[in-house]
């Protein structure tokens, strides 16, 4: 069995999802592969670790050979917030890096899971029930990487057969790793903040209508994608995928059903509520359902009263 490499395994996702790939596979299987942060002792300690720059491509094609490599999970990213304070920045990394990913890939064989995301989509998109096929005409600097990148992995898939494969991701709630400069980081802030501050000032406002999905369901869909029969994969890249449509008045409340007195108030960051505004209210991930078989497991209450145990466990409070 080849071993599996992780990029961007320090941030949100990676990070657990290579935890859960270690669990899965065994933990010499799965190469974590970060830029400049330092792992946690728990990731350092389970597997392999290595620092790479995805920009240089000679850096990537020697990794996937050192450790012989046969599947990418390619986490690596700038968000869409940062993205937008940093658009050149956001270009390079995005794109350029997934473009030596891509390569790094051909020349070796390897599978290629590629997250795209929520952010794909732009104000013209159908912001209810948005289609798996529809109009994307992303207006962040974040959002056309990640519809370039569906594009870029299509054309490697068609003309040279490489198995890449990839989910729109909506907002992504988890307790074990802080968000890095996303636009729906209010919804991982606000459960820290119920539990020291009992109140949280929103940086959206209390209308914002996203899809959201607790980590435990976004882990299992990436690896169940990746797992699935190829052959009944119409798409490949870009699920939909979604658990459920929510503001932060739906997560406040559903808070309130475990910390009564918790208040929530709202400031809005015109730049994130921009980008937030030209999403879409909510996703059909019907094709994710047909094609694989995709159902999350976590409701919004469900999802609460997990974070909020496991978040007094973490932050140390009775």
């Amino acid at each position: 069995m080849k071993r599996m490499l992780v990029t961007g395994a320090v941030g949100q996702i990676g990070s657990e999802l290579t935890m859960l790939l270690r669990e899965k596979y065994g933990g010499d299987q799965v190469l974590a592969a970060g830029h400049h942060t330092k792992p946690t002792q728990k990731l350092e300690n389970s597997g392999p670790f290595e620092f790479i720059e995805i920009t240089k491509p000679g850096e990537v094609t020697n990794i996937i050979k050192k450790y012989e490599i046969g599947t990418i999970y390619h986490m690596a990213a700038i968000l869409s917030a940062v993205g937008e304070k940093k658009p050149q920045l956001a270009w390079d990394v995005n794109m350029n890096g997934l473009y030596y990913i891509l390569e790094a890939a051909r020349e070796s064989n390897c599978a290629v899971f590629v997250p795209s995301s929520i952010a794909a989509f732009g104000p013209n998109t159908p912001k209810d029930n948005t289609p798996q096929d529809t109009i994307q005409r992303a207006n962040t600097m974040y959002g056309v990487t990640k519809v370039a990148g569906e594009l870029l992995c299509d054309y490697y898939w068609t003309r040279f057969n490489l198995d890449t494969r990839g989910l729109r991701y909506p907002g992504i709630i988890s307790y074990e790793t802080l968000p890095g400069g996303g636009t729906t980081d209010y919804a991982v802030e606000i459960y820290y903040e119920a539990l020291k501050q009992k109140k949280y000032e929103c940086f959206l406002g209390p209308e914002t209508q996203l899809d959201m999905m607790y980590m435990p369901d976004a882990l299992n869909a990436t690896i169940e994608l990746m797992e699935a029969d190829p052959d009944k994969l119409v798409h490949r890249n870009a699920f939909n995928v979604t658990a459920f449509s929510i503001t932060p008045e739906h997560i406040a409340a559903s808070i309130k059903k475990f910390i009564p007195e918790f208040t929530i108030s709202y400031k809005p960051d015109p730049v994130r509520q921009a980008i937030a505004d030209s999403w879409p209210n909510n996703m059909d991930d019907s094709c994710a359902t047909r094609e694989w078989g995709w159902k999350p497991q976590y409701d919004l209450d469900a999802m609460t009263e997990d974070m909020l145990k496991n978040l007094k466990i973490k932050l140390q409070i009775n």
